[in-house]
């Protein structure tokens, strides 16, 4: 298979290098995929100052040129799936259908971000005997990006389209861990933009800090853990720079009563592991009343014990490895530790290729079943193939439950009765709640705010809330002579 290789891209043109990293395949780890220029501090200040004087035009450019430019983008970035899927399985290991779902979404994602932006920009105008005021949008500058690795496509573009079509400029420090087809697609889409407005630096955390701390950068966005959001928090406050965070989240799915079994099991069961459980609004524990606990364990078991563990490009595979070593032994270890307790642990599912399986991050399904409610499975985002159903008596057990953390992404409610489900929904508390279903739809796409409370997140995406993110207010006084 092909090897790639990356540098860094500022101002329009490749950066090489004296450093390089190798991004190997997390389902074969003898495999390089490619090697990624190294970045420094003196880079990033190159990165961050052909962005703000890309910056001083970009912002008079009209909005309808931003959007076009930015809807040419979206198609170009459809038109490069057949190349970009595979290649984001190899360094990601999701499976390749996660991939080939993700690259259109991340597109459409573009294009609803442009739909957005005529309304969003029009300037609140008014007129009394004395006075003309017009309250209007102002970009804020160099909007410095970094972006993860369970879901790269999607989450640059959530960043890279708000940044751009409000006037800004961006540097993007894709993860280590999936940065390749990421920076491919990004350089092309580039070139339909002046020079400047996009680029790219990779690097571990030194190059972080550096283009986190530079005075010209005028925002942070992070999709990422929470210390790395601290860390992040600290250094933006030496020159009060704004911060935008997307962090974890332990998504409780709460099952009433009255819940129809058949129908809704499987669905979370899918929902809990898509993406090997590396998923910041996957479900993460699951609360079942206890009347119904033997049937619906039975069946969660039934249901997780079907899927098939392979490599990403493997058809058959329902999903892949961890995709770090880092991630792999947390989780490991979290499976361990909760064979020491009193709950049940299931490591299930089948072996696609089990000569390959120690040349990968391969992990088996996990249920932990008669879970205690305050164990560390069940209190800890795992972000890995591992899941607690917890028994439950009373509705008010369970909300109290669910709110029980620091933690407030996503949830769902899973009932018969809708009204009931609207009515727990608005209990839980969480920046997203699906009733029935996931957090996500087509309608929500455009109106609902992506985004967490608590510890969970700071700022939103999506919607227009995400296009506040980027921009200063501007209020302009007129007083009639």
């Amino acid at each position: 298979m092909s090897t790639y290789r990356v540098e860094l891209f500022i101002n329009q043109e490749d950066v090489a290098t004296d450093k390089y990293a190798e991004v190997r395949d997390p389902g074969k780890l003898t495999e390089v995929v490619g090697t990624v220029a190294q970045g420094n501090a003196e880079l990033v200040d190159k990165a961050v100052r052909a962005a703000h004087q890309a910056y001083l035009s970009w912002r008079n450019v009209s909005l309808q040129e931003r959007a076009a430019l930015l809807l040419k983008a979206a198609d170009l970035l459809e038109k490069e799936a057949p190349v970009l899927a595979p290649l984001l399985t190899r360094e990601s290991g999701m499976i390749l259908s996660n991939y080939r779902m993700e690259i259109p979404a991340a597109a459409e994602a573009i294009r609803t971000t442009v739909e957005l932006a005529e309304a969003f920009f029009e300037p609140e105008q008014m007129r009394d005997a004395q006075t003309f005021v017009s309250v209007e949008k102002r970009p804020l500058g160099v909007i410095a990006a970094l972006t993860p690795w369970n879901v790269p496509m999607t989450i640059t573009m959530n960043k890279l389209a708000p940044i751009l079509v409000t006037g800004n400029t961006i540097v993007i420090k894709p993860s280590p861990f999936s940065c390749l087809a990421v920076t491919i697609a990004l350089k092309k889409m580039a070139a339909l933009f002046p020079p400047g407005v996009i680029n790219i630096v990779h690097g571990e955390a030194d190059v972080g800090v550096a283009l986190t701390t530079h005075p010209l950068v005028r925002k942070i966005t992070l999709t990422g853990g929470g210390k790395t959001a601290t860390a992040v928090m600290k250094s933006a406050a030496e020159s009060l720079k704004r911060v935008h965070f997307e962090l974890g989240g332990n998504d409780p799915a709460i099952l009433l009563d009255d819940v129809n079994l058949e129908k809704v099991i499987p669905q979370i069961a899918q929902g809990s592991f898509v993406r090997s459980g590396q998923v910041c609004v996957a479900t993460k524990r699951v609360y079942i009343p206890k009347k119904l606990y033997q049937d619906a364990s039975d069946l969660f078991v039934k249901t997780v014990d079907a899927f098939k563990i392979g490599h990403g490009l493997n058809e058959q595979a329902t999903f892949g490895p961890v995709n770090n070593r880092g991630q792999y032994q947390f989780v490991k270890d979290l499976i361990a530790r909760a064979k020491e307790s009193k709950a049940t642990v299931l490591e299930l599912g089948t072996k696609l290729e089990p000569e390959n399986w120690e040349n990968g991050y391969y992990l088996h399904p996990t249920v932990v079943l008669h879970a205690d409610p305050q164990q560390e499975v069940v209190v800890t985002e795992q972000f890995g193939p591992i899941i607690p159903l917890v028994a439950y008596d009373t509705e008010e057990e369970v909300i109290q439950l669910a709110n029980d953390t620091e933690y407030g992404l996503g949830s769902s409610v899973w009932t018969s009765d809708e009204e009931r489900g609207l009515r727990v929904a608005r209990q839980v508390e969480a920046g997203m709640t699906g009733i029935n279903g996931r957090v996500h739809s087509s309608l929500g796409q455009k109106y609902v705010p992506f985004g967490g409370i608590k510890q969970s997140g700071m700022g939103w995406e999506k919607a227009s809330a995400g296009l506040m993110e980027f921009v200063n207010f501007h209020g302009i006084t007129l007083h009639s002579r």
